[in-house]
């Protein structure tokens, strides 16, 4: 009898101990944490209308526009969820272009990897939405490529995604001109296949850091991502820093107008018509 009593022990004590080290081992997945540190560079394209400035104008555009083209954002990130944001800092750029640029940037950005769910703050003309839709669908190539960024061994990995929803918060004439001119060739008979301007992507990502984070629209590679170029813009990872001391809290964003990212590009697109309208009727008044 004591001899199956103490067998009974003896498994519920391995039992408790296994329950503990689950909990234990569950409570630290939920309790990694990061934050990094990326800062943006983009190149300045100014078309036909750069071609007929001379460089000093050239240099005192850029330098107008340099809080657009030198940004600096923080990734605050756990195993599942992850919450990019812009830092603040002051504007020196003038009132009228500041107050058009603001309305194409990208806001708050909440990410969870579990659920494949993306949350986004976006601000137009004065009215806040809140846009929800799923993560941007990746298919990337990896490569065995390496490199070190700071600290950390980084691996190439490469993607091709479409232009419009990488930059679905975005705005442009040129982007405008082009939708509509895909809207006219499809209604015509035997169009034949519309071609989709595609961005190549190249990424760097570090497994020593083992989550599928990554800053703007990218993740959903087998570490951290820490260098990504995109089109004229790449963000590269200045300072990273793991469990800090504090805990912070990763919150999705809750207020403003709730749209899909499809949505969103619909609204600004025909308020940016109804702006062209409007401008054209001064025009001929």
């Amino acid at each position: 009898m004591k001899s199956i009593l103490l067998k009974i022990g003896i498994v519920l004590l391995s039992l408790g101990f296994l329950t503990s080290s689950k909990s234990k081992e569950h409570q630290n997945v939920q309790e990694f944490q990061g934050q990094a540190y990326y800062f943006s560079k983009s190149k300045m394209d100014l078309g036909t209308w750069g071609a007929r400035m001379s460089e000093e104008q050239k240099k005192e555009v850029a330098a107008r526009l340099k809080n657009r083209l030198e940004k600096t954002y923080v990734l605050t990130f756990n195993k599942a969820e992850s919450f990019f944001k812009e830092e603040d800092k002051l504007d020196a750029m003038s009132g009228a272009t500041d107050s058009w640029g603001k309305n194409f940037v990208p806001g708050n950005q909440y990410k969870n990897v579990k659920t494949n769910a993306q949350i986004q703050n976006q601000e137009f003309y004065g009215k806040n939405f809140l846009v929800k839709d799923k993560l941007q669908p990746i298919e990337w190539k990896l490569g065995k490529e390496t490199k070190l960024i700071g600290d950390y061994t980084c691996f190439k990995a490469t993607a091709s995604i479409p232009t419009n929803e990488l930059t679905w918060y975005d705005f442009s004439w040129s982007k405008l001109r082009n939708a509509e001119k895909i809207e006219a060739d499809s209604t015509n008979v035997g169009a034949g296949n519309i071609d989709i301007a595609m961005t190549e992507v190249e990424a760097w990502y570090t497994p020593q850091i083992p989550v599928g984070h990554g800053p703007l629209e990218f993740w959903g590679l087998p570490g951290l991502i820490l260098e990504v170029s995109a089109g004229d813009t790449t963000l590269l990872c200045s300072k990273i820093v793991l469990n800090p001391k504090d805990k912070i809290e990763i919150e999705a964003p809750e207020k403003g107008k709730i749209v899909t990212k499809k949505e969103y590009q619909e609204t600004i697109t025909e308020k940016m018509k109804e702006f062209r309208s409007n401008r054209s009727g001064r025009g001929r008044g």
